[in-house]
């Protein structure tokens, strides 16, 4: 792949000494190094691609890294990343002790915020440019936000505060699903170079300022500005919010963008640009379908990501959306709800099949808890999907909204524990930690697929809030039954009988349990549930144990080994604890065996563990 122009390109520095007329060949290039290098790899595909052209626009007019720009969501920086000097780093991007695929400070310069999570970028940015204010610093800031992001409060949040500010800060919308409105065209490049120049806003300050000496007619002025803008743009929410309002222009023209970005760079106070972009823009088969192209494995660039075959393993997502259609069919009450993650969180099938109960409420998780908790109140039943890291953001409504009510909410919990590529900012390391200190919740960790089935129908049978919490991908591929069975809510199940050595495993650590247990010949228990626990079980195994070996895959700080050493300790028993768990330190990207053979999780890791602290105590 030939990229003679993209190779000169080691900074944005180099790349703001190209000439205009250069930049869209540097784009087709940096689009085909893209489409190749994630293939190769595995990433986020289509969100990138569709944000080549305004990467370039940014660095070529702002004089980064002095200038800040914030990206959000985190998954579209590719071109960034490869502009900013880590085009070499992208052969292991996500790998272990390679680069992020988001936005990381300690990785680079150029990466001003952090960003996995989203709708952020808004807020950190007036954060900054507020900063820059106080230190009498020209920096100027710049938040690009889009892939949905602009649905979340937060976002509003922060526009409502910037508005009223004096601060020098310009936010981009990167509108790349058309949600909002298309481009129109050429006259819409127009009207964005003119109300983004100088010459229009210094008029309309001089005309401000002589009119606010008559009132009515200023009044009338402001009216008339408002309707004719209202016509050509649909900025008036955004200037209805102190920002003046750009757009939306086409975000692949860089001939648009170029002197749209020039101008508003030299304008003080709260911009805000709208661009439209693709997604997957440059190759077909993203552009048709830029869901399956959103995050990609490996896979030939020529025929394109290939269909599953039936001999894959069930995962837990499709298990979790199975039961949720065969529930449905049951009782009418039952409502899915789901943050913007559909497909991520397995309910394609459930969106279909009963349209009028299901609701992605955009990327607001805090509004799904509190809506799910609104369903309850009058008698429905309602089935959040949703990522552990994601629930995190809506924490205070899952304490004041669901459980302080004592409300029958569902929570079907997905990507409980680590989740390796995406890393830090996606791992679900401490969802059993957060929640089993809130009264009134049932907290349980299926071991294999058919027990999750049938923890999500127990949660669905209580008159509370409840969650089932499952990790990414495939269990040990346990054959799933069909019937709705119930569970004993608070009962484990002993799984193997030894001596000396008592396993008390969670969830997906049962499986590297068992293996440590026929090394060491240990007792098992699956302990099935965190909250209520088991004690009339874990009391059984002190009296017939040496040491009881706690293992979960959470954070070892406040997690279910805690709640057995609190059980132990109201039971008034005295035996040796082993607690094995998450380390307490964000544990980057990389595969997940790896990285749980690193915290010492796989079974070789748990039999060494025990044997030292068996030796320990000889």
């Amino acid at each position: 792949m030939a990229t003679p122009l993209l190779d000169t390109i080691l900074s944005p520095a180099d790349l703001r000494q190209l000439t205009p007329p250069q930049l869209p060949q540097l784009a087709d290039e940096l689009r085909e190094f893209l489409l190749e290098s994630v293939a190769s790899t595995g990433g986020h595909l289509s969100s990138n691609l569709g944000t080549v052209e305004l990467t370039i626009a940014l660095h070529h007019v702002f004089e980064t890294p002095e200038d800040r720009l914030v990206w959000d969501v985190g998954h579209q920086t590719y071109p960034h990343k490869v502009l900013t000097g880590r085009r070499k780093d992208m052969a292991r991007l996500r790998m272990k002790d390679g680069i992020s695929g988001f936005p990381r400070r300690a990785e680079s310069i150029y990466d001003t915020f952090g960003v996995g999570h989203s709708s952020t970028s808004i807020s950190a940015a007036l954060g900054m440019a507020i900063a820059a204010k106080n230190k009498g610093e020209e920096r100027r800031v710049v938040a690009i936000i889009g892939d949905g992001a602009m649905s979340a409060g937060q976002a509003f949040e922060a526009l409502n505060n910037a508005g009223v500010s004096d601060a020098n800060l310009l936010v981009i919308l990167n509108d790349n699903d058309m949600s909002i409105s298309p481009p129109v065209g050429a006259l819409n490049k127009y009207l964005a170079r003119l109300l983004s120049g100088r010459t229009f806003n210094a008029a309309r300050r001089v005309g401000e300022k002589v009119l606010s000496t008559l009132p009515s007619m200023l009044e009338f002025a402001n009216r008339i500005e408002e309707h004719v803008k209202g016509m050509i743009s649909p900025g008036t929410l955004f200037e209805e919010l102190g920002f003046n309002y750009i757009g939306p222009i086409d975000g692949h023209d860089l001939d648009a963008l170029i002197p749209t970005l020039q101008n508003l760079r030299r304008l003080k106070g709260p911009q805000f640009l709208h661009v439209i972009t693709r997604k997957g823009h440059g190759y077909k088969l993203a552009e048709t379908d830029p869901v399956l192209y959103h995050g990609v494995s490996k896979f030939d660039t020529t025929h394109g990501i290939a269909q599953p075959t039936s001999s894959v393993k069930l995962t837990y997502t499709q298990t979790f959306g199975d039961w949720l259609c065969d529930q449905a069919a049951l009782d009418p009450r039952l409502i899915g709800i789901t943050p913007a993650m559909r497909e991520g969180s397995g309910l394609l099938r459930f969106s279909q099949e009963f349209p009028d109960r299901y609701f992605d409420v955009g990327i607001a998780e805090q509004h799904a808890v509190t809506f799910a908790g609104g369903l309850a109140c009058e008698g429905m039943k309602p089935v959040v999907a949703i990522y552990s890291t994601f629930l995190q953001r809506a924490y205070d409504q899952l304490i004041h909204d669901i459980a302080l009510q004592n409300l029958p909410v569902v929570f079907a919990i997905d990507r409980g524990g680590l989740v390796g590529a995406d890393g830090a900012t996606h791992n679900g390391a401490f969802d059993l930690s957060y929640l089993a200190c809130i009264p009134n919740m049932v907290v349980m960790t299926p071991s294999d697929e058919d027990e999750c089935r049938k923890m999500l129908s127990t949660a669905f049978a209580i008159d509370g809030p409840t969650a089932v919490r499952y990790p990414r991908g495939s269990g040990p591929g346990a054959l799933v039954q069909p019937e709705l069975t119930t569970l004993l809510v608070g009962k484990g199940e002993i799984r193997r009988k030894g001596a000396r050595v008592a396993f008390l495993a969670f969830g997906s650590m049962l499986s590297p349990a068992l293996k440590a247990a026929e090394t060491l010949d240990a007792s098992v228990a699956n302990m099935r549930f965190v909250k209520p626990l088991d004690a009339v079980l874990i009391c059984e195994l002190a009296a017939h144990h040496e040491l009881l070996v706690t293992i979960e895959e959470n954070s070892i700080i406040g997690g279910a080994g805690s709640e057995v050493a609190r059980a132990l300790e109201q039971a008034g028993i005295k035996i040796p604890l082993l607690r094995l768990g998450l380390p307490d330190h964000f544990i980057d990207h990389g595969d997940t065996s790896l990285l749980l053979a690193e915290a010492g999780l796989d079974a070789a890791g748990i039999t060494h563990r025990v044997t030292a602290k068996l030796n320990a105590h000889k």
